[in-house]
């Protein structure tokens, strides 16, 4: 099949939105980047000292508007994506490239679904944690059977719940082939990150039933265990599978390790290139490259496609919905039946301290 090259336009220069434009500048015989929209006219002048051709805005309407690119990406804040996929519908974009988490509340997600759905627009969500070495090599145990069949999915992370949590939520049914959960029981506690640009609360615990009979217990914030020291807070995640005949995890640090069948009673442990610069921008180009792939070929689905993303979503704001109900909250949900989450978090959790 003949390879096409697409045109891209970006909105947001922060640390996120850098990344999303090497990830693009790496595949330059697959991507175009055109346009960027920022709001820092020295941000601007610098993609313009690297990309001459490129266009550069501070509306990202108007960019919309004049570019027309095949390809939308923005690296903004929750409170924008459904104003940006709105704008995306209405200037023909073929694909979003956006960043977790895919919105502001369940109904706006569900609403950008049916957005996308009616316009025909690819979606991708950056999970890109799946392209980390350590992440692929556990993948490998696992579809190798080496550890049996799955019977238990562990994610945790220090991160909080609509930060970190969004990842490892998406890992959780990534790595369990993407069957999606039954029902969800949840305990979520501590205000002090509702305020946060992603709202949270501090610590959310929660156990998942998937269709396929695997269990998932996904916990995020300050009562996760911690395996790493606290200047690497960020990378201090862990995401274990358990099997009927072993368990294999690894780390965004880049550790990980094994018990299998065939480890003779020795667990197997590695590290593979630990988080840095360098490896963020080879899992981003990866990333990236897949996007181009999946909109040759719609067959080629893409692992971060937004399907996925909207799922883990769901199960994040079931884990709310338990604990602010006191009850198991059966899969797929109506959302009008358990209200804003984050505002019944800002009313409903109790108003105390917590130790950090």
């Amino acid at each position: 099949m003949k390879k096409t090259l697409y045109r891209v336009a970006i909105s947001g220069l922060g640390n996120r939105g850098w990344s999303h434009l090497a990830g693009f500048a790496a595949h330059a015989d697959r991507f175009q980047v055109s346009a960027v929209c920022s709001s820092s006219a020295d941000k601007l002048r610098i993609v313009k000292s690297r990309f001459e051709d490129c266009l550069t805005y501070s509306d990202t309407e108007k960019m919309l508007a004049e570019v027309r690119p095949d390809v939308f990406c923005f690296a903004t804040p929750p409170s924008v994506r459904l104003s940006y996929v709105r704008l995306a519908a209405r200037y023909g974009v073929k694909a979003i490239a956006m960043e977790k988490p895919i919105a502001g509340s369940l109904q706006e997600a569900r609403e950008i679904s049916r957005i996308c759905s009616e316009h025909g627009i690819q979606v991708v969500v950056c999970h890109q944690h799946k392209y980390l070495p350590s992440f692929v090599r556990l993948k490998q145990f696992v579809q190798s059977g080496d550890i049996g069949e799955i019977v238990r999915i562990h994610g945790k992370t220090r991160g909080w719940l609509y930060n970190s949590g969004t990842h490892f939520v998406d890992y959780l049914l990534w790595i369990n082939g993407g069957v999606k959960a039954d029902w969800v029981v949840g305990h979520v506690h501590g205000k002090g990150k509702l305020e946060d640009s992603h709202p949270s609360p501090e610590y959310a615990l929660g156990e998942l039933h998937f269709g396929n009979g695997v269990t998932g217990i996904i916990e995020c914030g300050y009562l996760s265990p911690p395996y790493l020291s606290e200047d690497r807070f960020w990378t201090d995640n862990r995401l274990t599978v358990h099997g009927t005949h072993g368990y294999a995890w690894a780390e965004t640090d880049g550790r990980w390790g094994a018990f299998t069948r065939h480890s003779q009673g020795q667990v197997l442990e590695g590290q593979e290139a630990a988080w840095s610069p360098e490896v963020k921008d080879a899992i981003q180009a990866d990333y990236t490259k897949d996007l181009a792939d999946w909109m040759d070929d719609r067959s080629k689905l893409h692992p971060c496609n937004f399907d996925i993303s909207e799922h883990g979503y769901e199960i994040l704001y079931a884990i709310c919905a338990s604990s602010l109900d006191h009850a198991r909250i059966d899969l797929p949900l109506q959302s009008r039946l358990h209200g804003d989450i984050i505002g019944r978090m800002e009313q409903e959790l109790p108003d105390v301290s917590t130790e950090h």
